[in-house]
C-alpha cells in the first residue's frame, strides 16, 4: 500500500505501509546523504584540472539547472569561470565552439554545408 497524498507524490517519496515511521525517516535520510554526496563530487569536477573546460561548465550547467548564456558579454559568464576555475576568455571559447556546433547541425540538416 502506498502512502497517496499529492505532497508525496509530487515530491517523489512514497511511505510503505509495510515500512516503519523509523526505518521511512533512516531511508530517507540516506537518500538525502547520497543526493549531498553527487553535489559534492559534482562541484569538485567543476574545478577539476583533469576536467576540459567544456566538461567543467556542463557541470556547472547541471549543478544550477542554468545553460550557459549565448550572448559573450553575459554577466554571469564571469560567474561561471570564477565557479569553474577557469578564465572569462575559456570560458567564451567553450560559448563559441557551442554557437559553431549548432550552427553547423542546423545547416547539416538543411542541406547547406560546404563541400570538402
Amino acid at each position: 500500500m502506498v502512502f497517496e497524498s499529492d505532497r508525496w507524490r509530487r515530491s517523489g517519496r512514497q511511505f510503505h505501509a509495510a515500512e516503519s515511521i523509523a526505518d521511512h525517516r533512516a531511508r530517507l535520510a540516506h537518500e538525502q546523504a547520497e543526493m549531498q554526496q553527487r553535489r559534492l563530487e559534482a562541484q569538485s569536477g567543476q574545478v577539476a584540472i583533469e576536467n576540459s573546460p567544456s566538461e567543467r561548465i556542463r557541470i556547472w550547467e547541471e549543478l544550477h539547472g542554468l545553460p550557459l548564456p549565448r550572448t559573450p558579454t553575459h554577466k554571469l559568464l564571469q560567474i561561471i569561470a570564477s565557479a569553474t576555475n577557469l578564465q572569462l576568455e575559456q570560458v567564451r571559447e567553450v560559448q563559441r565552439l557551442r554557437y559553431q556546433a549548432a550552427r553547423g547541425i542546423s545547416a547539416g540538416v538543411a542541406g547547406i554545408l560546404p563541400k570538402s
